[in-house]
């Protein structure tokens, strides 16, 4: 599989010569924005979107903050083990980086030696962006757009094929959705237990300790009588 897309008439192949072709005809200090935004800026615009979500989550609280908690914490989860599962298929189909194959390419990042179907970058940030997607749907949409955009630039950049980001967002989005189920349903037990901890449950919730002393109380539903309103019984006891 290693001659994967190496034809010159391959629709694969025109595409990234038709994107990266861009790079050749931009300024100088464009290239050099795109390059940092593909290499790095993009990923770290998703993690600031989980952390942004996460935050907002815990400023509010409430009975699901530890289940929107456990979605959270499953995005990051989602992007390792699917970098992981990326690499005996890398290794497997063993494409190599379409500079290496093809001529006349704008290549923007140097030292790129590894294989290139799938990409990593694609994967995590797909992976990112779907399990931002489970846990909040706004969030969500923004961070699947920058992903998408972060799949343009790897190929503007010249580092890999269309068909690599193809791959990569596929991958990603696989397994933030397939394995979601079993990720919150060994997630969410331990936010709640953390929810209910006199340290790190503010990590959760800034109300957590007092929503967890609520469905602490013997009768569920039950409602705990307020200071001032025992003080006004005790008055008129007087």
């Amino acid at each position: 599989m290693a001659g994967l897309a190496e034809s010159g008439s391959n629709p694969d192949v025109e595409l990234l010569y038709d994107i990266n072709g861009l790079a050749k005809d931009a300024p100088h200090w464009f290239d050099r924005v795109m390059e940092f935004v593909g290499e790095y800026g993009l990923l770290f615009a998703i993690v600031l979107l989980v952390l942004w979500c996460w935050w907002g989550v815990r400023r509010r609280g409430g009975e699901d903050a530890a289940s929107n908690v456990a979605a959270l914490v499953w995005a990051p989860l989602a992007a390792g083990v699917a970098v992981l599962v990326n690499v005996p298929i890398r290794g497997f189909v063993e494409r190599p980086r379409p500079f290496k194959s093809h001529d006349g390419l704008e290549v923007l990042v140097e030292g790129k030696n590894d294989f290139s179907f799938v990409s990593d970058h694609a994967t995590l940030c797909m992976a990112l962006a779907v399990g931002l997607f489970v846990a909040n749907r706004k969030f969500g949409i923004a961070a699947i757009v920058l992903a998408l955009f972060g799949g343009f630039a790897r190929v503007y950049m010249g580092v890999h094929y269309p068909t690599d980001v193809v791959g990569g967002f596929a991958l990603g989005t696989a397994v933030a959705l397939l394995l979601s189920p079993v990720a919150m349903a060994l997630l969410t037990p331990l936010t709640r237990a953390v929810e209910r901890s006199p340290r790190v449950g503010r990590l959760i919730s800034a109300r957590g300790r007092a929503g967890a002393a609520g469905r602490g109380a013997v009768i569920p539903g039950a409602r705990k009588e307020s200071a001032a309103e025992a003080s006004g019984e005790r008055d008129l006891a007087a």
